[in-house]
């Protein structure tokens, strides 16, 4: 699991897709952007990377992504960006894989903002009327956007989240207080282009690549319990540290329990009874069955038939 120690920061400042700015330049990066299934698949053609930050008012994301043809056609709010190479982000505040934030956008600056309810995996739905109200984006091309005829050097962006639209699903302070820990990962939607007749074309037959933050192990952004760990700060830029998840051991058994009742129901039919029927064994887990429903305990963490996980 990626980790990201995101301070906060007096200062305020106009967005205008540039990072080489204060207080931006405070802030450390991420780790350069992997496949999204991670070390079985070869390394992205282009460099990404991400930083962020935090005031009493929004969570700041930026992001710089190498890009020698920076191109981008969608113009519509809550297009399917993707379409585009995009970049986007997934909020998850409480870590319980569900009701959590999706944002994507392109080098227009065009954004698609939807809530999903639950993972795809376990029924959605998607909510693309849900607007983030507040936001505050901006693009910088580092280059011509959209020219065929030249060779660029990317383009960046930055986001403002405002704490008052992440609070109508964080299920927990926002602003943050000092040690809160969220749930985030990042992804790029990367195409494979050719230049036909001077203009940029897609590559038929290629599908798009995926790069990310921290790897899913699948081509699915949807499996909140692999993204970032983000923890919120007042400490001063350089000093501080990541501290361990709460439940990190009982998460990932609790998550096999998940994944063997999802291969069991697909061959049976049914929600395997015992952990027997499931043949997995996690220390101290318990298992709790009806006919449509099942919970799994281990301590005081549990885990239900949508994936979702909480601590009573």
């Amino acid at each position: 699991m990626r980790t990201y120690l995101c301070h906060k920061t007096p200062k305020s400042f106009e967005l205008n897709g540039r990072l080489d700015k204060s207080p931006w330049t405070e802030a450390a990066w991420t780790d350069y952007f992997v496949d999204i299934e991670g070390d079985a698949k070869p390394a992205p053609r282009f460099k990404t990377r991400a930083k962020m930050l935090w005031n009493d008012e929004f969570l700041f994301v930026g992001a710089e992504l190498e890009e020698p043809h920076v191109w981008a056609t969608l113009t519509e709010r809550d297009s399917v960006i993707f379409h585009d190479p995009d970049f986007e982000i997934f909020i998850d505040p409480n870590g319980d894989n569900q009701l959590y934030a999706e944002f994507e956008m392109n080098a227009l600056n065009t954004v698609w903002d939807l809530l999903l309810i639950k993972a795809y995996r376990d029924g959605g739905p998607a909510v693309t009327g849900w607007d983030i109200h507040g936001l505050k984006s901006a693009v910088h091309v580092d280059g011509t956007l959209n020219d065929p005829t030249d060779t660029d050097r990317g383009w960046s962006v930055e986001v403002a989240f405002p704490w008052h639209a992440l609070g109508e699903i964080a299920g927990k302070p926002c602003p943050p207080r000092e040690g809160d820990q969220w749930r985030i990962n990042f992804s790029r939607v990367e195409w494979h282009i050719e230049i036909v007749g001077g203009a940029y074309h897609k590559v038929r037959g290629l599908s798009e690549d995926n790069w990310v933050w921290s790897p899913q192990g699948v081509v699915d952004m949807h499996r909140p319990e692999t993204w970032g760990l983000l923890e919120f700060t007042n400490q001063p830029f350089g000093e501080g540290e990541v501290h361990a998840l709460p439940g990190s051991e009982e998460r990932v058994a609790l998550m096999e329990i998940y994944r063997a009742q999802q291969k069991y129901r697909g061959e049976t039919g049914h929600w395997a009874k015992t952990l027997k029927d499931l043949g997995v064994y996690p220390t101290g887990a318990s298992l709790y069955t009806t006919p449509y429903l099942y919970e799994a305990a281990i301590g005081k963490w549990h885990i239900d038939n949508s994936s979702r996980i909480w601590h009573e």
